[in-house]
């Protein structure tokens, strides 16, 4: 079973299934000493080519951020995908303030006249005039200081620089505080089989709105590559150095609990023929039919594999229940 295009939002463009998250692709950046990239092994080109291989594989839908690689990733969707701009559907966000050259984020602005700089920048770099769903980065701006910003963006929609606006937060109460204002386009939020967000996905469900699922892979935990016990060494790639905001590796090694709630559920996962990325892929679809998976990819090799879970399509009724049961099983033992 296949898997249909979805809305991205009411009114909005079509897109696939399956997204591309663009942060791995922009390489190396950092916030002072934290590091913020993949790894000090980036390769520009490659980078390139697995945008085109996206593309080629099906792929129209593409998240990326000002602050990926400090403007390099957006940059590169504008090289490689400007020509096809009417094939596909861009997501950015603002938020962060960056230093492109020294390739350091360097802050936060919250004021309403930053967001239009903010967009005339992402539009430049994107070689593009509008972007189809611009979302706010801050994930915990409190709720008065982002009502300041609504309208602004619904300026912004009206003069067609946007299609819509949004907010990329894990906060239910953040979440909930542009619902049903005009321009609303939908969330992103971080969801996957071993950390689920079901009161976001409630909302996404009860307004009819997308959520896109960010880091649906677990930052590379649910694609096998770190079996627990396993570390990751390169100072340079995030997961090593551990920040407070990283759910599944601690000191560069998988969070055990997780590790061992993957393990529990990675037979039902990989049934089927798929690949156990496919499968953590293919729970999404499963969860809601409000959810857009946007799985990151540094290699051409994982783009095809995460774009042809598209074609074994989500799970089954049964094998949701079967993981549901399993990891319930798990955390109790745990």
């Amino acid at each position: 079973m296949t898997n249909q295009p979805r809305i991205l939002f009411p009114g909005g463009p079509e897109v696939s299934a399956l997204g591309l998250g663009t942060w791995a692709l922009g390489g190396p950046s950092a916030a002072g000493t934290q590091p913020l990239g993949w790894g000090a092994r980036y390769d520009r080109a490659e980078a390139a080519d697995v945008f085109r291989a996206a593309f080629d594989s099906g792929i129209t839908l593409y998240d990326t951020a000002d602050a990926y690689g400090t403007g390099t990733a957006e940059r590169l969707i504008g090289e490689t995908l400007s020509g096809k701009r009417d094939q596909i559907t861009l997501v950015s966000k603002w938020g962060n303030t960056i230093d492109e050259e020294a390739r350091q984020l360097t802050g936060q602005n919250a004021a309403p006249g930053y967001v239009r700089a903010a967009l005339q920048a992402s539009l430049r770099r994107l070689r593009t005039d509008h972007i189809d769903l611009y979302l706010l980065h801050l994930s915990g701006l409190p709720v008065s200081e982002a009502a300041e910003l609504l309208g602004t963006l619904q300026e912004l929609v009206v003069e067609g620089g946007i299609r819509a606006y949004g907010w990329s937060t894990d906060d239910l109460e953040l979440a909930a505080a542009w619902q049903g204002q005009p321009g609303f386009g939908g969330l992103e939020f971080e969801i996957n089989v071993v950390h689920d967000a079901p009161a976001l996905v409630e909302l996404c469900e009860t307004h009819g709105v997308p959520g896109l699922a960010r880091g649906p892979l677990g930052t590379g935990l649910l694609t096998g590559a770190h079996p627990a016990g396993s570390r990751i060494t390169d100072e340079q790639d995030f997961r090593r150095v551990s920040p407070e905001w990283l759910n599944y590796f601690r000191d560069g090694q998988p969070v055990p609990e997780l590790a061992e709630a993957l393990e529990a559920v990675q037979h039902v996962l990989t049934s089927g023929g798929r690949t156990l990325a496919q499968g953590a892929l293919a729970w999404l679809w499963a969860r809601s039919p409000t959810l857009i998976p946007i799985p990151g990819a540094r290699t051409v090799a994982q783009v095809k594999e995460n774009a042809a879970a598209m074609e074994h399509g989500p799970l089954a009724g049964e094998q949701m229940r079967e993981i549901d049961a399993l990891l319930l099983a798990a955390r109790a033992e745990g």
